[in-house]
């Protein structure tokens, strides 16, 4: 993977955008690294963030700003090889394969906080972040899914915690067959699941972003910490959730 970067001269002062990718990647992935906190030395948070679908990296780096600026986060926002992420669509192939190599290129070169290490997202990215966070408990620490329409069929590593947020008016993926299905299924299967309910459509208002952004900041609870790499089945095979 190659990447190049923007410093002060581009639209984001004092912020450095990566390009992740090939030279020939017609869709790089994106990394914006804020700068760190004043008085902070420590590993560097960060969120994984997946476009909606039809949308590009932009969306996704956007996402939770802009309160992960200021809190020093590194937001990686890949892109999906077509209009939607593989694993919305059944697959674990060439996405995972793509998100997955960006955040090794991201752990090369930044210290990060295992305990703050997120993947989230949009719509069909939410529902992307889902499947890969439950398969990939190993790796990610935390899932932040913004209007999810459902949890792909996957393997669980681990019952994460997981962020939910849904627009009680979303008429793309009405809540009462997204959200109110996803939260409890995922409690029943051991994960911590903080649900905010917003009045709105298939938005992230501004206030869920920064909620969404100091929930991932806070410490791990003991009981998050032993659920990472445990799963709630007693076999490998593909659960629906």
């Amino acid at each position: 993977m190659r990447a190049s970067s923007e410093g002060p001269g581009s639209s984001m002062q004092h912020h450095e955008i990566h390009r992740i990718g090939s030279d020939d990647e017609l869709r790089p992935a994106l990394l914006h690294v804020p700068p760190t906190p004043e008085g902070d030395s420590g590993p560097r948070p960060i969120a994984v963030m997946l476009h909606g679908s039809g949308a590009g990296p932009e969306q996704g780096l956007n996402l939770l700003e802009p309160w992960a600026s200021q809190s020093g986060v590194l937001v990686l926002a890949p892109a999906s090889a077509s209009s939607t992420w593989d694993t919305v669509l059944g697959e674990q192939g060439a996405d995972t394969e793509r998100i997955e190599g960006a955040l090794d290129w991201v752990r090369a070169r930044f210290r990060l906080d295992p305990e703050r290490v997120v993947i989230g997202g949009f719509s069909d990215g939410a529902s992307c972040a889902l499947g890969l966070g439950l398969a990939r408990a190993d790796l990610f620490s935390r899932i932040v899914a913004l209007s999810p329409g459902f949890v792909p069929r996957t393997v669980p590593t681990g019952a994460p915690p997981v962020f939910i947020s849904h627009g009680t008016h979303d008429t793309v993926l009405p809540i009462t067959r997204c959200s109110r299905i996803i939260a409890p299924r995922l409690r029943a299967a051991g994960c911590e699941v903080s649900l905010r309910e917003f009045d709105g459509g298939h938005v992230v208002p501004a206030d869920v972003a920064r909620q969404a952004t100091a929930w991932l900041l806070r410490p791990l609870e003991r009981s998050a910490r032993r659920a990472r790499g445990q799963s709630g089945h007693a076999d490998s095979r593909e659960t629906a959730l």
